[in-house]
């Protein structure tokens, strides 16, 4: 294990500090200086190496040796994971940025530093590592009970969310319970450390459950969001909330996310149906909107440029107008006439997204959004529905809806779901994730929830799919969830460092199927 945890330690001191915080250079090796001893000494010292690793959740260029263009932290990895789906168009190859990802294949580059496999593992690994050393002065750090939990509640949560990805990336759903999953790390690592096998899906989740519980305890006692990229008590509550959906823990995912919104005092924001018109509020851009519970602030001097999300969304951006991102126009036509969400897509330019666009195109600023409230609606909707509470459900969902159609009704009743997303079968379980892919399209990670409701997909030409990612070597993959098809290769990097780990025995499989 011993090249890639080098890069996990000098991650812990190499990472980026938010504008706010007083070195704000990047550190080549640890320092005496900059030990545990030192930054985990007290709360207020330690909120420093954990804005370093906020900031490392949006730079560009630190996980990966190449392709930096496409590597620029959460965003990037849920903009992988919306195109790996149905619902998120690539018009056309444009640079190639993301192209790979929507066509599935990324997982025979696992020898390569500058690919998919490696820039996921080391960056997931490298935010477990630092928050590890943030978790390990648990019972010696000072200061009040309210800063201390501030602080350690959030190394829980990046913890617990990082395993969360990883597990959705290198292994199959929660359902292949005993399926190989990623290895387990909850002490600080150093060089010297000896690598671990890989545990199991549910060893994995049972490492998440315990280290998310932890963090909504730990931050119930400093329930104030200090900055918006910090993981308040509320997006705890929140990212529980996406980790029970997935285990189908229906009454923790609906307790959690009724919670969420309760603690985050946000508020659906409503659309501006007016054309397509620049209208900043309907722009997903903002950590300052009152819908936004979790984000980061892009500040001119921190501002990606090309390495981006703006820049390979906006149409006035170079990427956006090559490789331009689109909505389906099957699921285009499932939205009613009258819906305020029609502004985000314009039909007479292939259904060209105008959901997300730089706030100032001119420095490149533009923030992410990781997580608003509006999500929270759904997944108590969809929660409540699959535990039977069907009053519950239809509230949470017309919540939402009333703010976005205001003819919309809901009278379906069930939780089925047909084999293929475009399977539909009336229930309203299905019309809640019909909402979800609609309000959340670009932002959720549309391959997670296909998998998580264990249906496939296809890509009709019709729909608006290139021939480029029409995949017919995949169809079959594409359809049945059970299929290795979205599962990354663990990189060829841990193989080699890990004494613990045989490519033979542990590899993933590099086709769809084992064997292949």
């Amino acid at each position: 294990m011993k090249k890639i945890f080098k890069y996990l330690f000098i991650g812990m001191f190499g990472v980026l500090c938010l504008s706010s915080c007083s070195n704000d250079s990047l550190v080549t090796e640890p320092t005496d200086s900059m030990s545990g001893s030192t930054f985990m000494s007290d709360a207020t010292k330690a909120l420093v190496p954990l804005n370093g690793i906020y900031r490392s959740m949006y730079t560009a260029g630190w996980s990966t040796t190449g392709n930096t263009h496409q590597c620029f932290g959460i965003s990037a990895y849920n903009l992988m994971a919306e195109v790996m789906g149905d619902d998120c168009i690539m018009g056309a190859q444009g640079s190639g940025w993301f192209w790979f990802d929507a066509a599935y294949n990324v997982k025979t580059r696992y020898t390569s530093g500058a690919w998919r496999s490696y820039d996921l593992w080391m960056a997931y690994y490298t935010w477990i590592a630092n928050a590890n050393y943030i978790l390990a002065a648990e019972e010696t750090m000072a200061g009040s009970s309210e800063d201390v939990g501030y602080v350690m509640g959030q190394a829980y949560a990046i913890r617990a969310y990082s395993y969360f990805m990883l597990s959705q990336i290198f292994a199959r759903n929660y359902t292949y319970s005993n399926d190989p999953c990623v290895p387990i790390y909850n002490e600080p690592t150093m060089t010297t450390t000896t690598g671990q096998s890989r545990s199991t899906v549910a060893e994995v989740y049972a490492q998440i459950d315990n280290d998310i519980n932890k963090a909504v305890e730990y931050l119930a006692k400093s329930p104030a969001q200090r900055h918006p990229s910090h993981i308040s008590y509320a997006v705890a509550l929140g990212l529980k909330s996406r980790i029970a959906l997935v285990e189908e823990k229906w009454q923790e995912a609906y307790d959690a996310a009724v919670a969420a919104i309760a603690a985050s005092g946000k508020s659906i924001q409503t659309i501006d149906a007016a054309a397509f018109a620049p209208n900043k509020a309907n722009f997903i851009n903002s950590v300052g909107q009152g819908n936004v519970m979790w984000g980061a602030q892009i500040v001119s001097d921190q501002a990606g440029m090309y390495a981006s999300l703006m820049t390979h969304m906006s149409g006035t951006a170079p990427y956006g107008q090559r490789a331009p991102k689109q909505m389906s126009s099957w699921l285009y036509e499932k939205m009613g006439v009258n819906d305020s969400r029609r502004a985000w897509w314009n039909p007479d330019e292939a259904y060209l997204q105008k959901k997300f666009e730089f706030s100032n195109v001119q420095t490149w600023e533009g923030d992410y959004i990781w997580m608003r409230v509006e999500e929270m609606y759904l997944n108590a909707a969809e929660a409540a529905c699959m535990k039977g509470d069907e009053a519950n459900a239809k509230k949470y969902l017309t919540d939402l809806m009333s703010k976005r159609d205001p003819n919309y009704s809901c009278n379906k009743s069930g939780t089925a779901l047909g084999a293929l997303t475009t399977d539909l079968t009336g229930s309203l379980r299905e019309e809640i994730l019909l909402q979800r892919r609609i309000e959340l399209w670009g932002e959720d990670g549309r391959i997670y929830t296909i998998r998580r409701c264990h249906q496939g997909f296809v890509r009709p030409s019709d729909y608006g799919w290139p021939s480029g990612l029409l995949l017919p070597t995949h169809i079959q993959a594409m359809q049945d969830p059970a299929s290795y098809l979205w599962v990354l290769t663990i990189p060829q990097a841990e193989f080699d460092g890990n004494e613990n780990l045989n490519f033979d025995r542990d590899q993933n499989p590099i086709g769809d199927y084992p064997g292949q």
